[in-house]
């Protein structure tokens, strides 16, 4: 279908973010000249890393207005590059950064967009598009007929390339007069905590109402930590003042696809359901053995979390002890 793909690469705190390899993955399947865009101030450095994960040729855009992401400074960048590159088909990770900016880009071009992509079938000319709609309930296969294919990928759902040291590629610059920014962001506050991405980890352990207090996702923190994962939250659990809204999973949080969802006293409202039952390996944990999160979990363990969550904890240390 495609003789160059346009892949925008993710940077956070000057590393890069594996949604970046797997836009590079999605590129490969619809085909062509993958080239990977970087944006921002000092990014040039991890240029190679696109390379090494398929990448065919990676182009740079830096400026001290692109530090952090603004929507302004971000498009003028792209455009700059989407004019100079004149792609066929352009991805972006479904991330905060990619569902802002898509659209005003898709906007731009006057091109569709096919948003929360998670799965490509076929290639070239034949590639189809999954993505789902009404909250995971169904999917959809879309095609683009004519005019620039522009797709954003879910995180953790298309596996990335394997990394290859040998390949070699072009990295080149190229100069954009970032102006007229209505928004200059001065310094990042991270409320969030350290650790593991939510969107893109592969073990979440998330609690709801019934943790109780902000005391009560010690636990989960702690399981979190051993297993390599990360914590979230239902609406719930935030509602109540027991952690961030930035943990927020479901339809008005983060859409997550981990390897392992572990949902401890979490009753399975719909709109939570709607941003992890694409999980897949899903683990309940409920004192109530009618709870909706039943429903869709592979394993239920009816049971009070205080108990069922330090117990698993001592089971995982042994485990990796005698690993």
């Amino acid at each position: 279908m495609s003789n160059k793909v346009l892949v925008l690469a993710e940077t956070r705190e000057g590393s890069l973010r594996n949604v970046s390899f797997e836009a590079i993955a999605a590129g490969k399947k619809i085909g062509g000249e993958v080239v990977s865009v970087l944006i921002g101030d000092g990014v040039a450095g991890v240029a190679n890393e696109l390379i090494a994960y398929g990448a065919d040729r990676v182009v740079t855009v830096e400026h001290p207005h692109l530090k952090a992401y603004t929507s302004d400074g971000f498009s003028q960048a792209l455009m700059a590059v989407v004019e100079q590159e004149k792609p066929e088909a352009i991805v972006f990770g479904h991330t905060a950064l990619g569902k802002d900016l898509a659209p005003k880009i898709a906007s731009k071009l006057q091109s569709g967009l096919i948003s929360d992509v998670t799965e490509i079938e076929g290639e070239g000319d034949d590639v189809v598009f999954i993505r789902p709609i009404y909250s995971g309930k169904a999917f959809e296969k879309v095609k683009v007929k004519d005019g620039v294919v522009f797709a954003t990928i879910r995180p953790n759902n298309i596996a990335p390339l394997a990394k290859d040291d040998s390949r070699s590629g072009d990295v080149s610059a190229i100069t954009v007069d970032i102006t007229n920014l209505r928004t200059i962001i001065k310094e990042v506050v991270r409320k969030s905590t350290d650790g593991v991405d939510l969107s893109e980890a592969k073990v979440v352990v998330a609690g709801g109402r019934g943790v109780k207090s902000e005391e009560g996702f010690e636990p989960l923190k702690a399981l979190a930590n051993l297993l390599g994962g990360a914590v979230g939250a239902s609406r719930g659990a935030c509602d109540a003042e027991y952690c961030d809204y930035s943990l927020q999973i479901g339809q008005t949080g983060k859409v997550v696809t981990p390897d392992l969802y572990i949902a401890a006293g979490i009753s399975g409202a719909i709109q939570h359901l709607a941003g992890m039952s694409n999980s897949k390996v899903i683990v309940a944990i409920n004192k109530d053995p009618e709870a909706n999160i039943f429903k869709v979990a592979d394993y239920g363990i009816v049971g009070d979390l205080f108990e069922v969550i330090p117990m698993l904890i001592e089971e995982f240390k042994a485990l990796k002890v005698n690993a």
